[in-house]
C-alpha cells in the first residue's frame, strides 16, 4: 500500500486528489495540508511513501517544503504538481529535491501512474522533458572559469564507465537507448545506473541529470 500525503492551498484540487487516490486499492491518503509548514509537520508525523506537493502556496511554499522534508532525511519522495510544465519554479523544486513533477491538468492514469514510479524509486520526468527543463535553467547556473569536472568528489568515484553512463543520461536517454547505443545489455545499464545513484548520492535518475549539469559533464546546446 502507497500512503499520499496531498499538500495543496485549494480545498477542491485536494478532494479531486483524495477522491481519485482513494479509488485505488494499492494507495491510501495519510493526510491534507493547505501549506507547505503543514506538509512539513505531516510528513514527520506521518512518513508518507509520497507527497504530492503543490508550489504556490501561502507561507512556506512547495519548494522550500520540498527542501526542507529532503533535508530531514525523510525516505518520503516528493512529487511536484504544478500550474505549467515549464513553470521556472518546477526546476527549483527538482533541484530541491523532489523526484519529478507532473502538471495539474494530467490525466488521472499518469497522476497514478507517476506516483508509483515515485513510490519505487523511479523519476517522474520523462528523458526528453528533463532535457528540455534542465537546457532552460541551466542557463542560469552560474558560470566558474576554469570549473573541472573531476574536481567533484561524486564523479571522481565513478569509474570510466559510469561516468560515461552519468553523461548520457544528463542529454536525456533513456536506459534502452544507453543499451542500443553503448553495446550493453539493458540489465547491465540498470546495474551501472544503480551504482552511479549509489555512488553519487542522488535520490533518483532526475538528481542525476542535474548532477551531470552541476558538474559541466553535460552543457546545454
Amino acid at each position: 500500500m502507497t500512503t499520499v500525503l496531498i499538500a495543496d492551498d485549494q480545498p477542491m484540487q485536494r478532494f479531486g486528489f483524495r477522491m481519485l487516490l482513494e479509488s485505488q486499492d494499492d494507495m491510501t491518503v495519510v493526510g491534507e495540508a493547505s501549506n507547505g509548514t503543514e506538509a512539513v509537520h505531516m510528513v514527520a508525523r506521518h512518513h508518507p511513501d509520497v507527497v504530492l506537493m503543490d508550489i504556490r502556496m501561502p507561507g512556506l511554499d512547495g519548494i522550500e517544503a520540498t527542501r526542507r522534508v529532503i533535508a530531514s532525511g525523510a525516505r518520503t519522495r516528493i512529487l511536484i504538481v504544478t500550474t505549467f510544465d515549464l513553470d521556472e519554479y518546477a526546476y527549483d523544486g527538482l533541484r530541491a529535491g523532489a523526484s519529478g513533477f507532473l502538471v495539474k491538468d494530467a490525466l488521472p492514469e499518469e497522476l497514478l501512474a507517476g506516483i508509483r514510479a515515485v513510490a519505487a524509486g523511479d523519476a517522474v520526468v520523462a528523458p526528453t522533458l528533463t532535457r528540455r527543463l534542465l537546457d532552460a535553467y541551466v542557463h542560469h547556473l552560474p558560470v566558474v572559469p576554469g570549473t573541472r569536472v573531476t574536481s567533484d568528489p561524486r564523479i571522481t568515484a565513478l569509474t570510466e564507465r559510469e561516468r560515461e553512463i552519468l553523461t548520457v543520461i544528463g542529454q536525456g536517454w533513456s536506459n534502452t537507448e544507453i543499451a542500443a547505443r553503448l553495446h550493453l545489455a539493458e540489465s547491465t545499464v540498470k546495474t551501472h545506473v544503480t551504482r552511479i545513484l549509489a555512488k553519487t548520492g542522488a535520490r533518483d535518475r532526475v538528481q542525476a541529470v542535474i548532477l551531470a549539469y552541476d558538474t559541466r559533464l553535460v552543457t546545454p546546446l
